[in-house]
């Protein structure tokens, strides 16, 4: 991956992430997720994961509310138990199917990847989100890389 998608992923962190301890998730763990899923998560999230664990972002919704951006916000990484459960979950509650969760807002909308995209081992995918309350899924980013940027933008 080249050192300009990670320098995103870096920053991200940097700027948004609360400073309580993060345990970098091990590539084994990953393999396991990805072979229960039977799908290959995007490279870039997996450096996140792997490089920082669990990204806490609770700073990003109050920085959304004062500069008025209609961007939905990120809050919390979901444990690698919870992005195999919750997306089956999800899905047997209404979301439409063929998503593979990540991450969720304040308000229990998620952030996924498209299983379609996720068929093949890939650098980076689209992101998409999940509002329960409407029970849709848009795409609100072409790359993770992207999806992670605006965010950038922000600080």
């Amino acid at each position: 991956m080249s050192s300009i998608n990670m320098n995103s992923i870096d920053a991200f962190v940097n700027n948004w992430a609360t400073k309580q301890a993060m345990v970098p998730i091990s590539s084994q763990d990953i393999t396991a997720l990805e072979e229960n899923l039977s799908a290959y998560l995007p490279e870039s999230y997996k450096y996140l994961i792997t490089t920082y664990g669990l990204v806490h972002t609770p700073n990003v919704l109050t920085k959304i509310c004062d500069l008025n951006v209609a961007i939905s916000e990120v809050q919390d990484f979901l444990s690698l138990d919870d992005v195999f459960s919750l997306s089956n979950l999800y899905e047997m509650s209404g979301m439409p199917k063929g998503h593979i969760l990540f991450a969720s807002d304040c308000k229990g909308n998620m952030f996924c990847f498209k299983r379609i995209d996720c068929e093949q081992q890939q650098h980076d995918v689209a992101v998409w989100f999940y509002n329960h309350d409407l029970a849709i899924v848009k795409q609100v980013s072409t790359s993770f890389i992207g999806w992670l940027e605006q965010f950038n933008k922000l600080s």
